[in-house]
């Protein structure tokens, strides 16, 4: 009795047979910034930055003295932002002014991110008691509005740019904490992670090379957004006068001293305001293209 040969059929996968290669973080990062609508954003961020590091290069004037006779004079090719009532030129207070502003802005979303995700981190790994206790401060937190709640820690800490900075970061630890405990949740409770445990490693090994790996996405892209909230915040509590002693420049300020001559001189709060606000809508933009690309 003869046998007979079968011989293998090879058939090309399909898309639907074919293995999924995750995208390196490069690729990722080069696809995000070759976005037109990322771009514009972004340089608006940098050149707020570059302000920040390098005033004297975009503007090496004195921010705090002026000449009288130049005093509320309109925005020109002189004065970009025009002068304010004492002769100073607006434009070079407000680069110089982003050193203060810009610095408190990241001290804050350093706080904010640094104890949110210990907080985040804590509740979502350990859960039980440890969970429901920390949820709870947390929940207090977010029912009280942020802008209050900043208030009354700086005036509870006192005035002066970095205490406006730890009241903003304050503010914002609990949006950093939920969204790090959701993020821990649902790492936690993925096949890997319970293999890990099944396999003996301890909590801690689990904990840095599973959990954080794989958690910290979605918190990075919140600091972008925050870092726009942050900027509005000590700005706010900068025009109110809890920020730096004038006639020390800060975005905030700037826009309070010009509130008294609206009627003859709306550039003085037009102006920098509008700057202001091109910071903080550009690093919201960035802030949700990142969370969009770390979705897919």
């Amino acid at each position: 009795m003869s046998e007979t040969l079968i011989e293998p059929v090879l058939v090309d996968p399909t898309p639907e047979d074919a293995p999924v290669v995750p995208r390196r973080r490069g690729s990722r990062f080069f696809g995000l910034i070759r976005k037109p609508s990322i771009v514009i954003p972004s340089l608006i961020v940098l050149l707020a930055v570059g302000f920040a590091l390098f005033p004297n290069f975009f503007a090496s004037g004195d921010p705090l003295s002026g000449v009288p006779a130049d005093k509320l004079q309109g925005p020109s090719l002189a004065h970009w932002f025009g002068t304010d009532n004492l002769g100073r030129d607006l434009y070079t207070r407000f680069v110089h002014g982003a050193a203060l502003s810009l610095t408190a802005t990241l001290v804050a979303v350093g706080i904010a991110l640094v104890v949110g995700s210990l907080i985040g981190l804590l509740a979502g790994f350990v859960g039980g008691v440890v969970d429901a206790v920390l949820m709870r401060i947390v929940d207090v937190l977010l029912s009280i509005p942020a802008l209050l709640l900043s208030l009354a820690l700086v005036t509870a800490l006192g005035f002066g740019t970095i205490n406006v900075a730890i009241a903003v970061g304050v503010s914002m630890v609990a949006n950093f904490a939920r969204v790090m405990r959701a993020e821990v949740m649902r790492v936690r409770g993925a096949l890997y992670v319970e293999a890990a445990f099944s396999s003996g490693v301890r909590w801690i090994g689990v904990l840095r090379r599973h959990v954080l790996p794989n958690s910290y996405a979605p918190v990075i892209a919140l600091s972008a957004v925050e870092f726009g909230q942050a900027v509005l915040a000590v700005s706010a509590l900068s025009f109110l006068g809890f920020g730096a002693v004038p006639p020390t420049p800060e975005w905030g300020s700037l826009v309070s001293e010009g509130r008294n001559y609206l009627a003859n001189a709306w550039w003085m709060t037009t102006l920098p305001g509008l700057a202001i606000v091109a910071v903080v809508i550009s690093a919201h933009r960035i802030g949700h293209e990142i969370e969009k690309s770390n979705r897919r």
